[in-house]
């Protein structure tokens, strides 16, 4: 109780009010599995916070870390190491053709807030158009960018110039379209309109998710990227990709992007990129946007940046993924659990839908199907939230974790996973939405 207790009175929660708080005592964590201080074990369905791709304690990153630490710990980042130049040659291979060069972050947040300073300077335009249902990071520029109501309470402080459209949510469409693909057309139209009464001289950037994430894992219909980076281009608009938490075989691709047949002007990375084992991200960008700065100064740079135990830790998480057939098993693993939910909407009334690509999905529960009724609303009030707190205590108590927000079960467990384990999550899973069901009414 002495951990639990110090660090409840010494250090500071992120997303929660302090008080009440009861966290888990984390001692140790192997493949898919967290142990706590009593040794209860944990299984993690998803990957913590859908960064642990490669599962817990490979031993291939440990020993990669331990040497680089033992060779070179850090220097300034003017300076070159082999790390560094290795990972930046191999994302530059396994990338968008068009995106050849990194400037390493620390994580998603700063890529975000780079890709944010690199679009203003090179095309001279203030404004970004990002969506409302989006989540890029937490610092004051990309909070400002995401449209998740965490940025509320700062709302007022944050960042100029940041305008938002609607998603292409077909589930809860706001067009009330037929298809996804009118989905698709239909949002791509509003943000046209958007942008047009902006004015497209004005836009420095479209920010958008390789695929959608926290905010519901909501599933771009296929035309919409295509259509987006088109209209970009003819407007001179850069166009920024969020693969913080779709990339590195998360989806079934190297990158999202790549399901939507798109070379986006910018990409930010994370998460997967270290498997969550050291702090790293990164800005990549085209060879053209690369060759604006080369006699003018690029305005971004981090005490950390290219930090070459992190760059030794991401080099052997990349060779794991290929050595290891990960991403195979993602687009595999994937497709089974598709076909176990499908099974469970017979058992459960309260699963309205369930979007899904790769290892990266998430159920959304209903009190009604007809109406769509949400069991908690988006956005909800903590006294509103008995519904979602009483499955994650449920999740919990049966020895899973996993991200349970509003009227959403995310499913996005390490790519390692066996599917007996998946088994083992969806069967607590099941047992959560049971309490969902209670609430159903026909």
């Amino acid at each position: 109780m002495g951990t639990i207790k110090d660090s409840l009175q010494h250090t500071v929660f992120s997303w929660t009010k302090q008080g009440g708080l009861n966290p888990i005592h984390a001692k140790s964590a192997k493949g898919v599995y967290i142990y706590d201080a009593e040794d209860k074990r944990y299984l993690d369905f998803s990957s913590q916070l859908m960064n642990v791709n490669i599962g817990h304690g490979h031993p291939k990153v440990l020993e990669a870390v331990k040497q680089q630490m033992e060779q070179l710990s850090y220097v300034y980042p003017g300076m070159v190491t082999d790390a560094r130049a290795v990972l930046g040659k191999k994302l530059s291979q396994i990338s968008p053709a068009n995106l050849t060069r990194t400037f390493f972050t620390l994580g998603g947040s700063d890529a975000i807030e780079s890709a944010i300073k690199v679009a203003r300077v090179v095309t001279d335009r203030p404004k970004i158009v990002s969506l409302y249902r989006s989540y890029h990071g937490a610092t004051y520029g990309a909070i400002s960018a995401g449209g998740d109501p965490r940025k509320l309470a700062v709302d007022r402080y944050g960042l100029t110039n940041i305008i938002h459209v609607e998603n292409p949510y077909y589930y809860r469409c706001p067009w009330n379209s037929k298809s996804m693909e009118e989905c698709g057309e239909q949002a791509f139209e509003h943000l046209k309109r958007v942008i047009l009464y902006e004015g497209p001289e004005n836009v420095a950037a479209i920010l958008l998710e390789g695929e959608s994430g926290s905010s519901g894992c909501i599933k771009f219909p296929p035309n919409y990227w295509k259509l987006v980076a088109q209209f970009a281009k003819e407007h001179g608009i850069l166009t920024i990709d969020d693969e913080v938490m779709s990339g590195f075989g998360r989806t079934g691709k190297w990158f999202a992007i790549e399901h939507h047949g798109v070379e986006p002007d910018m990409m930010c990375i994370a998460k997967g990129l270290t498997s969550g084992y050291i702090p790293l991200g990164g800005l990549m960008v085209s060879e053209e946007i690369a060759q604006f700065f080369e006699k003018k100064n690029i305005p971004i740079g981090l005490t950390y940046s290219a930090h070459p135990v992190a760059c030794a830790a991401a080099i052997a998480v990349l060779n794991v993924y290929e050595e290891e057939d990960l991403i195979v098993n993602a687009v595999n693993h994937g497709q089974y659990i598709e076909d176990k939910i499908n099974a469970l909407r017979d058992k459960h009334p309260s699963i309205g839908d369930f979007r899904n690509t790769g290892l990266l999905g998430c159920i959304e529960l209903v009190k009604n199907r007809s109406t769509k009724e949400p069991v908690t609303l988006w956005n909800a009030k903590p006294e509103d939230m008995q519904v979602t707190n009483a499955m994650a205590a449920k999740i919990r108590e049966l020895g899973m974790f996993t991200f349970v927000r509003w009227n959403y079960i995310f499913i996005a467990p390490p790519l390692t996973i066996s599917r007996d384990q998946i088994d083992e999550g969806l069967d607590i899973i099941s047992q959560a939405i049971s309490i969902a069901d209670s609430y159903y009414q026909e």
